[in-house]
């Protein structure tokens, strides 16, 4: 039996930065390609809610098969997203399901598939395994591809994780370094007004708001004006 624990390991052994989806995928379908017998090409998909649906094939006779099915919405792909277990063609000559992905299929010299999902934290990923020979992937959904899936899936879900924690930085980091700016804004218009704090951020917050700019960009321009026009800003808003 191939060692997959190989596999898996290479990945585990990656940097911590986060890799692109289509990345992933492409190490998925290389990888399973190469550890399930008889198979003649893989494709894999992330399906995540959006219409954008990342996909990667091990040759490009194989993208027109995963193209129809997103086209017509009735394939493998769908039927397995659907029902959430492996979608099967043990012969595709013998197949009367799917007409535009068989003849697709059997004009590529493709006569069996089988259809993996993996799902796991609102993140679906499917890998889809080929054969030229009827029946040769009945083992399929039980070999190392099924390991493959888990653990790239396992990294997809980190992956999209580290992502956010990055952004949440980055906007908290944004918002700290705009701080002291935003404190000097509402020190003048307090001077202007003759307000306190709170309805001095107020009335930042409804010049941001009201004019769609940042509320560090408004706080900007108050203190390079030294408050000059604030009166005229709030007056615009409530017209």
């Amino acid at each position: 039996m191939p060692d997959t624990g190989h596999h898996t390991r290479r990945w585990g052994t990656e940097p911590a930065e986060p890799a692109l989806p289509g990345r992933r995928l492409s190490e998925l379908v290389e990888e399973a390609a190469r550890c399930t017998a008889e198979c003649c090409g893989a494709s894999g998909m992330v399906a995540e809610g959006g219409s954008e649906r990342p996909a990667a094939v091990t040759h490009p006779d194989l993208a027109p098969l995963v193209a129809v099915q997103l086209r017509s919405g009735d394939g493998p792909i769908p039927a397995a997203l659907e029902h959430g277990e492996p979608a099967r063609c043990p012969d595709l000559l013998r197949e009367d399901r799917w007409p535009d992905y068989r003849a697709l299929a059997l004009d590529s010299g493709v006569r069996s598939s089988v259809t993996l999902p993996f799902r796991r934290s609102g993140l679906t990923v499917t890998l889809s395994l080929y054969s030229f020979r009827p029946g040769a992937l009945e083992d399929a959904p039980h070999g190392p591809a099924r390991a493959l899936g888990d653990f790239a899936l396992t990294c997809l879900v980190r992956d999209r994780s580290y992502r956010a924690v990055l952004t949440e930085l980055d906007q908290l980091g944004t918002a700290l370094r705009s701080r002291p700016l935003v404190d000097q804004a509402c020190g003048i218009v307090m001077h202007v007004l003759g307000c306190d704090a709170d309805a001095a951020f107020g009335v930042l917050r409804r010049i941001s708001q009201g004019s769609n700019r940042k509320l560090s960009e408004v706080a900007a321009g108050v203190v390079e004006r030294r408050g000059r026009g604030l009166e005229r800003d709030l007056a615009a808003l409530m017209n």
